[in-house]
């Protein structure tokens, strides 16, 4: 597999519309990011009056883009603009299921026959959409679907991997493909109709309801050639945690994908809590609480975190999260994400504006994008870990400095050099070969040499 953009920063563009990923790409390119995580490029549910997130993630069809976020020529248009600002797109796909259109019909035929005569009455419409097969005949039907029963053991690997993922007993759920020739062939041709379009990485939607032979079939080398590939596996923890050793450890394992690294995002969300400690933060991975670094996309928050009503206790505060990013961005290892939206969770920020609407482009973190640019490529050295401050260098000329304390904290180091924070733009001058800092509470400096 190449990795040889294995720690650019990738924007979440979490449910942006294609076309203002285009509009944006300009700004998106200066603001540091080398890559772009776009929605489900597939059918989905669209509506006059639109849909929700969650559609989305329900495909009807691989072979033509055509949902709430745009179609197969939006998309397009929006990886040829992308291209000449020399940022990657990176789509989401969605393998496990197809949509749950039980509330309207009763068979498992996709598209569904009102779909498919809707093909052929908007003939030219679709055949410009489409990416590859034959329209006038079904993606899947019922003998490419697991038996239906939904998911209620989640410690049951077995279960969790065959079984529906439902909203309740009431809910008949979506329907699970099997693993099967039809199905692999199909969801190789989609992945294959995106790369050639230029398509450069992947994010495999609920990974973790995916057998391993499901995805090592679909993901076979040739698949893999060129191109980031990372799983979405939620865990509540690194090792020892029990679906860190059911679905994360095999994964990583068995496969030569990358995933998300929940267990330092659990790592990073103890170390910052009152409670906690920053010395969590000096190792992690040598403790199993955090992925190696080739493989590893790290965070601060995803989209599921404030969207779904089930993890929003890992909401951290504002000034927590913005120093787990200033640990993520400034530390050597892992792929960081940085998530933004169009305020589909509804969660202000401390001016009561929508919270992550704007967080992609806030100067604090264009700076700190910048910093985990300019340090690409340099060691990393921890200097001083304590309970509430962290300090660690970047080779000679970069060091990071976090203060979690209610109090300010001083920090002084051996230095020639004359130093600038770029998150305040503050030069600090060395005094007889000696550099004193001071830092806020709550506040983080990332510093270059100048």
């Amino acid at each position: 597999m190449n990795m040889s953009h294995t720690t650019d920063v990738i924007l979440h563009a979490f449910d942006w519309p294609y076309a203002m990923v285009e509009q944006r790409a300009r700004q998106i390119q200066q603001a540091g990011y080398k890559c772009v995580l776009v929605s489900p490029p597939m059918k989905s549910l669209k509506t006059a009056a639109g849909t929700q997130w969650w559609q989305r993630y329900q495909p009807q069809d691989y072979r033509v883009i055509d949902n709430q976020l745009g179609n197969t020529t939006d998309f397009k248009r929006m990886l040829e603009t992308l291209k000449q600002y020399g940022v990657y797109v990176y789509a989401d796909v969605v393998f496990n299921h197809m949509a749950n259109e039980s509330s309207i019909r009763s068979d498992l035929q996709y598209p569904s026959e009102d779909d498919l005569k809707r093909y052929q009455t908007h003939g030219n419409y679709y055949q410009a959409q489409r990416l590859f097969g034959d329209l006038t005949q079904p993606l899947f039907e019922r003998d490419d679907f697991v038996e239906a029963f939904g998911i209620e053991d989640w410690q049951d690997s077995w279960q969790v991997q065959n079984g529906r993922i439902t909203g309740g007993p009431s809910d008949p759920g979506l329907p699970t493909l099997r693993v099967c020739p039809h199905v692999i062939e199909q969801q190789q041709a989609y992945l294959n109709a995106l790369k050639a379009m230029g398509v450069k990485g992947f994010r495999i939607d609920a990974a973790k309801h995916m057998t391993l032979e499901h995805l090592k079939q679909v993901w076979s080398e040739e698949i893999c050639q060129d191109v980031h590939i990372f799983g979405e596996i939620i865990t509540s923890g690194g090792a020892t945690q029990p679906e860190y050793e059911l679905f994360l450890q095999p994964f990583l394992a068995q496969t030569r994908l990358g995933a998300y690294d929940f267990p330092l995002f659990q790592t990073l969300f103890d170390a910052l809590e009152s409670q906690g400690s920053l010395k969590s933060l000096v190792d992690p991975y040598c403790f199993g609480q955090a992925l190696s670094e080739t493989r590893a996309i790290t965070f601060a928050i995803t989209h599921d975190i404030p969207n779904n009503d089930v993890f929003a206790n890992l909401v951290m505060s504002e000034e927590k999260e913005w120093l787990a990013y200033c640990y993520l961005l400034g530390r050597n290892g892992g792929v960081p994400l940085v998530y933004t939206d169009l305020d589909t969770s509804g969660i202000t920020n401390a001016v009561g504006e929508s919270r992550w609407v704007n967080a992609w482009k806030d100067e604090k973190m264009v700076a700190a994008i910048d910093f985990h640019n300019r340090m690409h490529g340099n060691s990393m050295k921890i200097l001083e870990a304590s309970d509430d401050l962290l300090v660690f260098a970047r080779g000679e000329e970069g060091m990071v400095v976090i203060n979690k304390s209610k109090r300010p904290q001083s920090v002084d180091f051996t230095t020639k050099c004359q130093w600038r924070d770029l998150l305040s733009l503050e030069s600090i001058e060395p005094k007889n070969g000696r550099c004193l800092l001071k830092i806020g509470p709550h506040s983080a400096m990332m510093l270059i040499t100048i």
